[in-house]
């Protein structure tokens, strides 16, 4: 790890939750999904983030997920984190206190959606959760889902009160942002999507947050130490493949599914056939049919981004 960021440089993962026809959580199933992601390299992973569903679960589903999750991310070298998604700030901190207890360190929190936080409602999210719990480290998922983008300065502000808080996720390419992400909050370790990965790892040490890439993670893993390296040819030729990879999976789903989990348990399925697309409701999966033509797709034109 290095000595000025908070969190060690790697790639990021999620680890999406089966669920049965009857929507009960498919134990085995995701107990296998997880060993094959740490089986390929992959040592820090997340569950219940967008594409995990973090906004759906019960209390129930919570506590049974996270203790079974805890359980596969306990061996050595291997950093487990849970997901916090919940509109109501009370819920977050009952859930941290609940996954403490199950032996839990890490947490990925994102702000409350409902109505977009004011600043001093902001400051009271992060001190009731980070500074709550100064014993825990914590990542902050900035998305547009909470109609509110937090800065790089703000970013700064906040690692400076909180020294648990270490580490942010980010989908942006925007290179003007990336800047201020490592200029003004460097001491935080920021996860960059693949397109912003290119750009964010020839300017800062930064972290991989995959996605559509995980079909893959050999050659993930590639891209990320590319990115270690600062070697742009190699960069290059592998964002070259970007374009048709994500053409090939909004061909398949169209606008069948909208939500993230749709997509990346696409990803899941290209490893392990058993692994459901169902999401918990209201919310529409992507169908068997939609799946292998994505699958098709993928064996006529990036043959090589297959396991």
């Amino acid at each position: 790890m290095s000595a000025a960021k908070r969190y060690r440089p790697c790639i990021l993962a999620t680890c999406c939750v089966p669920w049965s026809e009857r929507f009960e959580f498919e134990e085995e199933i995701f107990r296998r999904s997880v060993r094959h992601q740490i089986a390929c390299g992959i040592r820090d992973l997340y569950v219940f983030g967008t594409a995990g569903e973090g906004y759906a679960v019960t209390e129930s589903q919570f506590d049974v997920v996270t203790r079974v999750f805890l359980d596969e991310t306990k061996a050595d070298g291997v950093q487990g984190m849970v997901g916090l998604i919940n509109q109501s700030l009370p819920t977050v901190i009952e859930r941290i206190e609940r996954a403490r207890a199950m032996g839990a360190t890490r947490f990925q929190i994102s702000l409350p959606s409902w109505g977009v936080l004011n600043d001093v409602e902001m400051q009271t999210f992060f001190r009731e959760t980070c500074g709550r719990f100064p014993e825990a480290e914590f990542l902050h998922y900035n998305l547009m889902r909470t109609g509110r983008i937090i800065t790089g300065q703000e970013y700064g502000r906040l690692a400076a009160e909180f020294p648990n808080l270490v580490a942010t996720k980010n989908s942006t390419a925007d290179e003007a942002r990336l800047r201020s992400l490592f200029a003004d909050a460097p001491q935080l370790q920021h996860f960059i999507t693949e397109a912003g990965f290119a750009k964010a790892a020839l300017m800062s040490e930064c972290g991989f947050l995959i996605s559509f890439t995980s079909t893959n993670f050999a050659r993930a893993r590639e891209y990320f130490q590319a990115g270690r390296e600062r070697d742009e040819a190699k960069i290059a030729s592998i964002v070259a493949d970007f374009e048709g990879l994500i053409a090939a999976f909004k061909e398949a789903v169209g606008s069948s599914a909208h939500m993230d989990g749709a997509y990346d348990k696409l990803f899941c399925r290209i490893h392990d056939p058993a692994f459901p697309l169902r999401l918990l409701p209201p919310y529409e999966s992507v169908s068997e049919a939609r799946f292998d033509r994505y699958r098709e797709l993928l064996q006529q034109h990036q043959p090589h981004w297959l396991p």
